[in-house]
């Protein structure tokens, strides 16, 4: 007898519908992209199914990935972006690329011209060293590309695409289909997840004898310290890291990355790491005598470039390194122990092996209390230093002011989203968040567009939720089409535009680097004059029918911050910001050749 699914016998199913039809079992909630006649075949399945998949159509094919990638880090749940062929595939790659290198899963779908056609230069084939080549194109970008040239293959391609995306470390996949292909009848029937993936579990342990070799290293070190990244982010395990550091006394900090693992009023947690860092986290970390890490790559940023003594000293620092991906694991720094495994699952397995361990001697417990003291010396001392420019009245107004100001109007229950630039060196130093997915950044592939597109994702995947996003000017002016379609959908967002006049953390470099006088196409300026150019941020909201506000001193902001909130609107609030505030650095980015910066605060260690 013929299976049939949604009164269509499945031998009369074409290749979109199989792959509609899976997103349908896999319950993919969203379908995101744009039109093109390389999709076509993809949109008429999508609008069959419209009561089980909604789809959304946005202005610019990134915003789709942009939008995947937010909602993947609130809800764990995949999303559909797709695109035509030729430009509209490519524009695809800048978000694709951000969400593999934060480990963010999604499903890319491209289409592409007939196979019919391959190898005769069609409208938007690239096939100039293989026919319908993207998959070439993306393979960069992506965990796996597939390329299907005949329906019949699409079951299979689907199922394996959500294996690869969300298994091991979770990131894109992309998936390429000719235009006839959406259009081919097969007797293939799309696969069912729960069969092939039900019985399968994720979670990946440690061996005992390594879970007892670090505890013992752990309680052993004089000065041991956590470090958190945005592996255990992605795994929910904010509430374990917490328990095992109260448990065993032992203090923690975060990748920047990973910044919204730490719950605000942590008596235990010293601050974010690195470059853009905290000074009690950066004192710690290259203090410590033995440090675990759970979940994180150890990138430049996060380092300070791995310049010795500046963020970390490894060796002679013992590293206890923890990550799904063992290529991760003494890469950058030698592990005296390195663990192959989930970062939240070995938490979990230090939590049970510490509590056996709690009737012995504590035979480091004075050491301890020494070092939780020095860091909150620390942690006093910073905020001395940072603390005033919270409450400046200078205008045009302080970086730090403008957040503090946004942190005290945004609920507790708010997801803060931060655009690529000056103003994201700033909230990884000074932003509290509250919890895991209550702060996403673009931060491997720093992709322009992500907080400015990523927030509608995250409203679509919080709807209960106040979302903002926090966006350079220049970040905004490349994609302020998300405002149209937040108009569209009804999505009340807040873009909060970081008003410069320019690339101004591109400019600092240039001005650092080289010479001050020197700085070029970073500034935004008028040609014929030389004055400075802005656009008019809330004026651009109003023409697409979102609410635009405007604040030029910190007597207004507040108010005008709290009047976008309550507006229950998609809003602009354009603010200026002081373009030559200095942010203090307690670590550095070593650019070779380029001489590296000395932090400017606690440096050297005194």
């Amino acid at each position: 007898m013929a299976c049939v699914i949604r009164n269509k016998e499945v031998a009369e199913l074409n290749g979109a519908e199989i792959i509609t039809e899976h997103l349908v079992r896999e319950k993919v909630p969203y379908a995101v992209g744009l039109c093109g006649h390389g999709d076509l075949g993809l949109l008429d399945a999508l609008a069959a199914r419209s009561d089980e998949i909604q789809t959304i159509s946005v202005h610019h094919e990134s915003v789709a990935g942009f939008i995947a990638d937010a909602y993947y880090r609130v809800r764990q749940q995949p999303l559909a972006a797709f695109a035509s062929c030729g430009p509209g595939a490519a524009n695809l790659l800048v978000a694709l690329g951000s969400a593999l290198m934060d480990s963010s899963a999604l499903l890319a779908i491209t289409g592409n011209v007939p196979t019919a056609q391959f190898n005769r230069s069609p409208f938007q084939e690239l096939g100039y060293h293989y026919q319908a080549d993207f998959p070439s194109a993306a393979r960069p970008y992506v965990k796996r590309s597939f390329q299907a040239t005949r329906a019949a293959q699409l079951p299979l391609m689907m199922r394996r695409a959500f294996a690869t995306m969300t298994g091991g470390r979770p990131g894109p996949v992309h998936l390429d289909v000719p235009l006839d292909v959406f259009a081919e009848d097969t007797p293939a029937e799309a696969a069912d997840p729960g069969l092939w993936r039900g019985g399968v579990s994720g979670r990946t342990a440690a061996a005992a004898d390594d879970i007892d070799a670090a505890l013992s290293l752990l309680l052993s070190a004089r000065r041991p310290l956590i470090v958190a990244g945005h592996g255990l982010t992605g795994e929910r395990a904010a509430e374990d890291l917490r328990e095992l550091a109260a448990a065993s006394g032992i203090p923690f900090v975060t990748s920047p990355l990973g910044k919204d693992l730490a719950a605000p009023g942590s008596p235990l947690y010293a601050g974010v790491a690195g470059r853009n860092g905290t000074y009690p986290a950066n004192r710690a970390a290259r203090g410590a005598d033995v440090i675990l890490a759970l979940g994180t790559i150890f990138d430049d940023r996060s380092t300070s470039s791995w310049l010795p003594g500046y963020t970390y000293a490894i060796p002679p620092t013992r590293l206890i390194h923890v990550d799904v991906d063992p290529a991760v694991i003494g890469r950058n720094y030698p592990a005296a122990l390195g663990i192959a495994a989930s970062p939240a699952e070995v938490l979990r397995q230090l939590i049970a092996a510490a509590a056996a361990r709690r009737d012995g001697a504590d035979t480091r417990a004075g050491d301890r209390r020494r070092w939780l003291g020095d860091i909150d010396g620390w942690r006093a001392e910073w905020e001395r230093h940072v603390s005033p420019g919270r409450s400046s009245a200078a205008v045009p107004i302080s970086p730090a002011r403008v957040l503090a100001d946004l942190r005290a109007v945004l609920p507790s229950d708010g997801i803060l989203l931060s655009d690529v630039g000056a103003h994201h060196n700033w909230i990884v130093q000074e932003w509290q968040p509250n919890g895991p997915g209550s702060l996403l950044q673009s931060w491997g592939f720093a992709s322009m567009g992500f907080g400015a597109a990523g927030a509608l994702g995250a409203r679509l995947a919080a709807p209960g939720r106040p979302v903002a996003a926090v966006v350079g000017d220049g970040g905004f002016l490349m994609l302020p089409s998300v405002v149209a379609t937040a108009v569209e959908y009804d999505l009340p967002v807040v873009w909060l535009v970081w008003n410069n006049g320019g690339f101004i953390s591109i400019r600092d470099q240039q001005r650092g680097y080289f010479k001050p006088e020197r700085d070029l196409a970073t500034t935004f300026r008028y040609e014929r004059t030389g004055k400075p150019y802005t656009a008019d941020y809330a004026a651009m909201a109003r023409a697409m029918g979102a609410e635009g506000f405007r604040a030029d001193d910190p007597g207004s902001l507040g108010d005008v911050l709290a009047a976008a909130f309550e507006s229950g609107r998609p809003a602009v609030v354009d603010v200026t910001v002081d373009p030559d505030a200095v942010q203090p650095a307690v670590g550095s980015w070593d650019l070779p050749p380029l001489p590296h910066p000395e932090p400017s605060f606690g440096w050297p260690d005194h």
